[in-house]
């Protein structure tokens, strides 16, 4: 298993369009077509910066690579992108994407193993 933090930079003046097209359009995308797991969504601000960060969970990279190739590429997905630019501007600016494994004495780690070698009822 492996986990994807991604962070975007976010303006404040169409922030609220931005969570808007994240929350109804691209996380239901993502998940309904192309089996994204998103584990936690935060607001965070980096100095003078506004950002929107995702922690996404995999099972491999392989699958990472393909579900987001999949997901560039849809052409709903590219629609709502072009009509939200052009009611609200540009909504993104920096795009920070991490691939995060997981050293073996992350306490992650130890936890989702606990879990998965528990007894079933």
């Amino acid at each position: 298993m492996i986990q994807q933090l991604r962070i975007y930079e976010i303006f404040e003046k169409n922030k609220a369009a931005f969570h808007a097209r994240f929350r109804d359009h691209a996380a239901r995308i993502m998940r309904a077509k192309y089996g994204f797991r998103i584990v936690a969504m935060w607001e965070t601000r980096f100095g003078d910066r506004t950002e929107f960060a995702y922690l996404l969970e995999w099972p491999n990279e392989a699958a990472k690579t393909s579900a987001w190739a999949a997901f560039m590429a849809d052409a709903e997905w590219s629609e709502i992108k072009r009509a939200t630019h052009a009611e609200h501007g540009l909504m993104v600016g920096q795009i920070e994407d991490r691939l995060l494994v997981p050293v073996d004495y992350s306490p992650s780690l130890r936890l989702s193993q606990e879990f998965t070698s528990e007894p079933r009822a």
